[in-house]
């Protein structure tokens, strides 16, 4: 297990710094705000773009860190959804993986029906 804990440090490490940097650009914010209200909606609309990457810096860290403590615990590999082995081929492209590929797409199926029926309910006038 060790090439894959490698794999898991280098990603963390990366992440952290993707972190530390949008962090960083967020909150020390050096120069003052535009007097131009064009400029000032550029800079709003490029803040956003940071909080989306720190926002997925965060959630892969996260995926990455319960992939460590996995490993810790001694079930990397181990499908949490079925409990069948997680290929070998998938974990070294996503060494993070949580699930196997049949369980992943069954949740990814699971997730797009409740993001269609979410615009459903939103989209019904009653």
């Amino acid at each position: 297990m060790s090439q894959p804990k490698e794999k898991l440090l280098a990603l963390k490490a990366e992440y952290e710094q993707r972190v530390e940097n949008t962090e960083k650009h967020l909150f020390k914010r050096e120069e003052p705000v535009s007097q131009d209200f064009a400029e000032q909606a550029v800079e709003m609309e490029n803040e956003e773009v940071v909080e989306r990457l720190d926002e997925e810096a965060k959630h892969e860290l996260a995926l990455v860190n319960a992939a460590l403590a996995r490993i810790e615990a001694g079930n990397y590999g181990e499908c949490t959804s079925c409990g069948e082995d997680i290929s070998a081929e998938r974990l070294n492209a996503l060494p993070h993986a949580a699930k196997c590929i049949k369980c992943a797409l069954v949740s990814k199926q699971n997730q797009a029906k409740n993001k269609q029926s979410d615009k459903s309910i939103k989209a019904c006038s009653c």
